[in-house]
């Protein structure tokens, strides 16, 4: 993923629009959560649940890290990045000792799950995983509260968590991590052999792909499936919270938070941090931001 920030880098960087009406994180307090253990409940103690979770023809592979003590519990579901180098699992873990579950996945075709990878299916797979989630039988088996859903979403993640919660109107809320734009600027055509070189660096998890056939699906869908106007006139009724860093990205998060604004959204919160695309010196603030945005939803 790191060669296609940089792409995006080149291809569309934009000048950061005025967000005067976003409310921000300026420097969150650290929630107990990030360095406590919560009092065990032995009757409910946390758990973890392998989950095999079904989208298409074939079952994705899962994981639950399940909250301790009497449920049903807010949830939340994390999306990872591509090809998925890092998962977040500390922020997992952290929001599980916040009182939140989380539920993890695969895409399809992607670090051993079954069928092919593809950016449209990793839409298809993130509605599958909710409708997962908010089955009776499942959600009472891990103890999910499916009125209190965030979806959360880091890089490649976060446009999943875009588009998908802007047509999901049952979700709690939804959390954007240095969200990559896939759909882009509709510019990427010229960019094919710039775009295919950066796909090759993460072939190496993916299944029955190829980086030409990663760059062409980017261009097919170009900007029909980008930070449009659609989807913010569907994030502007939700609680969301918007994390950037230094990655280059932040000027396309910044626009739709605009593009949000301008439809009358005000449940928008943006908190930016100098650090990497993975923000890998800024862990701790990044479990603090989410944790303490959670805990404000109603």
């Amino acid at each position: 993923m790191r060669r296609l920030v940089l792409a995006a880098m080149v291809i569309v960087f934009a000048v950061t629009p005025q967000l005067a009406f976003a409310k921000a994180i300026q420097r969150p307090s650290i929630p107990a959560a990030i360095f406590t253990d919560p009092p065990m409940d032995a009757a409910h103690p946390p758990r973890m649940e392998v989950l095999h979770i079904p989208s298409g023809e074939v079952k994705m592979n899962g994981v639950a890290y399940l909250a301790g003590g009497v449920g049903p519990h807010p949830t939340v579901v994390l999306l990872h990045g591509l090809p998925g180098n890092e998962k977040n699992l500390d922020l997992a873990q952290a929001i599980r000792r916040a009182g939140w579950n989380v539920v993890t996945f695969n895409y399809r075709g992607s670090w051993g799950s079954p069928g092919t990878f593809s950016f449209e299916g990793n839409l298809a797979d993130a509605r599958a995983v909710l409708a997962f989630v908010r089955a009776p039988s499942n959600a009472k088996f891990l103890g999910i509260d499916t009125g209190r859903l965030v979806l959360a979403g880091h890089s490649m993640g976060g446009w999943v968590t875009a588009l998908t919660a802007a047509q999901d109107k049952s979700l709690a809320g939804a959390v954007m991590i240095s969200a990559a734009d896939m759909g882009g600027e509709g510019a990427m055509a010229a960019a094919k052999p710039m775009v295919a070189k950066a796909m090759s660096e993460d072939m190496e998890t993916l299944s029955s792909t190829t980086p030409e056939k990663m760059a062409d699906e980017i261009i097919a869908f170009s900007p029909r499936l980008s930070f449009n106007a659609a989807v913010a006139r569907g994030l502007s009724a939700k609680p969301l919270l918007v994390l950037t860093s230094d990655d280059g990205l932040a000027p396309n998060a910044d626009k739709l938070v605009k593009a949000i604004q301008d439809d009358g959204g005000t449940q928008v919160t943006l908190h930016h941090e100098a650090t990497d695309h993975g923000w890998s010196g800024k862990r701790i603030a990044l479990e603090a931001a989410i944790i303490e945005w959670l805990q404000g939803l109603k």
